[in-house]
């Protein structure tokens, strides 16, 4: 069977956490689209930002994106947090051969998420508390318009990984 599993959340939702866990028991491959796009480029996302910029950024996202769903036949693949927010990238979560999952999970837990793995994020890595709390207050309140194109939300806040898992599932059916 054609399973075309997409996670969409921000950065800190969970999206590569469920993404492995839930492609090993769908027996499917799982494809981190930024990871997908460093390797295809041979560089990081960051040197891909610094030499390239983002807009070149921006473009090769949409691209890759556009050409996973269309050439692949089954997977699991979490977006990079701003991936639906360029370039039209939201109607594809809408497609009639995928199923798309937006991991919404509140500003406070996100915070309190990415606090601990501020240094691993350069786009938050040298912004104070408050300065974070803003920055992710801001950016969740400008990306749900396009988050919300998932055909499914999957509200993350109370439950653990292996129920967030078993919803998606159950929803799959």
């Amino acid at each position: 069977m054609i399973q075309k599993i997409v996670l969409v959340g921000y950065m800190g939702s969970g999206k590569s956490t469920i993404g492995v866990l839930l492609a090993e028991k769908q027996q499917l491959p799982f494809i981190d689209l930024d990871n997908y796009i460093e390797t295809q480029e041979n560089l990081t996302i960051a040197e891909i930002f610094s030499q390239k910029g983002e807009i070149y950024f921006r473009k090769i996202e949409s691209q890759y994106f556009q050409s996973f769903v269309a050439n692949q036949k089954s997977f699991v693949l979490s977006l990079g947090g701003g991936t639906p927010c360029y370039a039209n990238n939201h109607l594809l979560l809408r497609a009639e051969n995928c199923q798309s999952f937006y991991l919404q999970t509140s500003i406070a837990l996100l915070v309190a998420r990415l606090q601990f793995a501020k240094q691993e994020r350069p786009l938050i890595a040298g912004l104070s508390s408050d300065e974070l709390l803003d920055f992710v207050a801001k950016q969740s309140f400008e990306r749900s318009y396009f988050y919300m194109f998932c055909k499914h939300v999957i509200k993350t806040d109370l439950l653990a990984v292996d129920e967030i898992i078993a919803e998606i599932k159950h929803k799959l059916l």
